[in-house]
């Protein structure tokens, strides 16, 4: 058993348990307003506090983990979905390498965090908008992972042969290139949903994330920020959170990639 993988796989399926369990262990409705008891610190009635509006933080914290995996997934999908379909086309197809690589270098020139917050202040905000606006940022990173990929292997000698053999275009590709370029895609897929609890932690911060009425971890935080030197804990218990996903996702990433290498899995 690799070490970062139990670690990471051990942390995260803790977090993901926690999350999907909010309906039945989450002691408050997360948008129930309770004035009366603002601001109050972690106690037997709260855990960890209540914030501004008097609703439990642990409550929004547990749905809100929700959100974060959520969106995390549907990135990591989408973008490692579409950025391997055009990667594989780009990289394969002489005649389309440089257009499709010069219309990603474009998208790439653009910072992600700007691109999303642009598309988030022209449309309206919803859990949806908020995917898509992510995962667009991140399809370039994909395209080129996978297109160096291709570059070595449609040169490999059983490509050659599949060529010879009469096999068509999405045979070669989706039945002979795409397996030998999954280990990387997998890899790459985990960091691309690390970047996209964070980044939707940052929108949530920043107020274009999702819609105030959902909680979600950005937003928790947002939401206590003006009130740190009173109620510290509107922001440390959701970040500790945020912090927990970002990080196990990261090392189970580290150790899936480990385990992929064979010159690292050989000196291991």
């Amino acid at each position: 058993r690799h070490p970062k993988i139990v670690l990471g796989g051990v942390l995260l399926s803790a977090l993901v348990l926690l999350s999907l369990a909010a309906p039945w262990i989450a002691p408050y409705d997360p948008i129930e307003l309770d004035v009366v008891h603002r601001l109050r610190p972690p106690s037997g009635a709260h855990w960890f506090g209540t914030d501004a509006y008097g609703r439990d933080i642990l409550s929004r914290t547990l749905y809100g983990g929700q959100i974060s995996l959520l969106i995390g997934l549907s990135v990591a999908a989408l973008a490692s979905v579409v950025g391997t379909t055009i990667g594989l086309v780009g990289g394969y197809v002489r005649w389309l390498d440089a257009t499709v690589m010069r219309v990603m270098d474009g998208l790439m020139a653009i910072p992600g965090i700007l691109l999303a917050v642009a598309m988030l202040s022209l449309t309206r905000a919803s859990v949806q908008t908020v995917i898509v606006a992510i995962t667009i940022p991140e399809i370039p990173r994909v395209v080129r992972l996978v297109r160096s990929v291709v570059l070595s292997i449609r040169e490999q000698v059983f490509i050659q042969g599949a060529i010879t053999s009469g096999s068509r275009l999405p045979r070669i590709l989706f039945r002979h290139v795409l397996p030998n370029a999954l280990a990387p895609i997998i890899v790459q897929a985990t960091y691309i949903c690390a970047s996209a609890v964070l980044i939707e932690a940052y929108l949530g911060f920043l107020g274009v994330g999702t819609p105030p009425e959902i909680p979600s971890w950005g937003n928790i935080i947002a939401d206590g920020r003006n009130f740190v030197q009173l109620a510290i804990w509107n922001v440390t218990f959701p970040g500790l959170f945020l912090g927990g996903m970002v990080l196990s996702i990261n090392v189970l990433g580290d150790g899936v990639r480990d385990l992929l290498d064979p010159r690292i899995a050989r000196r291991m």
